[in-house]
């Protein structure tokens, strides 16, 4: 992991947006504009997602650490956020999953995608959230 999360972030951000995303790799990278809880100042955090039927999920791993990311609080406190995926930006309601829909997602995401497993057990007994977000009508 990057020793100074937000330079590597701010990158990651600006190439983004410079090509449409197209130089991100091989997982699907989508930017998440949030409304700071404290500040009302707008943040965008880069992610990874995974795409369904209807919406975009997002994974609060905060890569395995005890605490959830910022930007997950930042949503909790305003739900109403931004995305932007290559070449399509739109805003959309965020909704942490629940009951059997988390369960079986989550399931999923970490059968897909290892690492999450991994970021999993880092992080204790920390409940990991998986955000839907829905395009706003």
């Amino acid at each position: 992991m990057p020793e100074d999360m937000l330079a590597h972030n701010a990158k990651l951000i600006e190439e983004f947006r410079a090509d449409g995303g197209r130089s991100m790799g091989d997982r699907p990278l989508l930017l998440l504009t949030t409304v700071g809880r404290r500040t009302g100042e707008r943040r965008t955090s880069p992610m990874m997602y995974v795409a369904e039927p209807g919406r975009y999920l997002v994974i609060a791993s905060n890569a395995g650490a005890r605490t959830d990311p910022l930007w997950y609080r930042n949503l909790l406190a305003d739900p109403h956020v931004t995305v932007e995926i290559p070449e399509q930006e739109f805003r959309a309601r965020a909704t942490p999953l629940e009951g059997d829909d988390y369960d079986r997602t989550w399931a999923g995401i970490k059968a897909e995608f290892p690492f999450f497993a991994e970021h999993q057990e880092k992080a204790g007994d920390r409940h990991i959230p998986v955000v839907a977000l829905t395009k706003a009508d």
